[in-house]
């Protein structure tokens, strides 16, 4: 009997390594680096994204008028129209997308698109990592600043190293670094170290080593 259950057991840990082992030889595809459609702080247009609230007005048309949720998938249902691409456009660009949707069923529709609860699309959104007292990220913000941003994550760690920290920003599928001064501007209250933040920023605040 318990020649049985040993012999179970080592089929049982054969085929369980056996699993493992195939699974070990598996990789992940990488992350695709998503670019910001705005390169520089002038040119910042908002664009819709997962979890935006939209109300849609369509003149004369009650009935298909309404709220809707930006699916994760970013994508919304309307009456007459379902499954419609709404992450990152504008309301205008949305409202034109409508009213020419919506006029294989009525005749010159106009639709008027506002956005509430902003969160955009992940794309814009701008993210601090490391030693940050609250690493998190955050819906970006027109002329949002570097002051502006830590004082959103509610400043760093007493174990940051602020002046080692990176700022990571890819526009047109270019990929730069920089150095920013977070302790000279934090710390030490030295404005000349503030830098304007573009949609899709990563701020990487290291620790320090003691």
């Amino acid at each position: 009997m318990k020649t049985n259950r040993m012999t179970k057991w080592l089929i049982v840990s054969a085929t369980l390594m056996g699993a493992v082992a195939c699974s070990s030889n598996n990789t992940l595809p990488q992350a695709t680096t998503r670019a910001s459609m705005t390169a520089s702080v002038d040119d910042y247009t908002y664009l819709i994204g997962p979890g935006d609230s939209l109300a849609i007005f369509v003149w004369r048309h009650p009935d298909i008028s309404g709220s809707f949720q930006v699916r994760p998938d970013g994508k919304i249902t309307t009456s007459l129209v379902e499954d419609i691409e709404v992450s990152g456009r504008t309301s205008t660009q949305l409202a034109r997308e409508l009213e020419e949707q919506l006029g294989k069923y009525i005749r010159d529709p106009i639709v008027t698109v506002s956005v509430g609860r902003f969160s955009g699309p992940f794309s814009e959104q701008v993210r601090v990592i490391g030693e940050a007292a609250n690493p998190v990220s955050v819906s970006y913000s027109e002329d949002m600043t570097l002051l502006d941003l830590m004082i959103t994550v509610g400043g760093m760690t007493e174990f940051a190293d602020g002046n080692g920290a990176k700022l990571i920003r890819v526009v047109d599928g270019v990929q730069t670094e920089y150095s920013v001064k977070l302790d000279d501007l934090i710390r030490e209250g030295n404005i000349s170290s503030n830098v304007d933040i573009l949609p899709g920023d990563i701020v990487i605040i290291p620790e320090a080593w003691f």
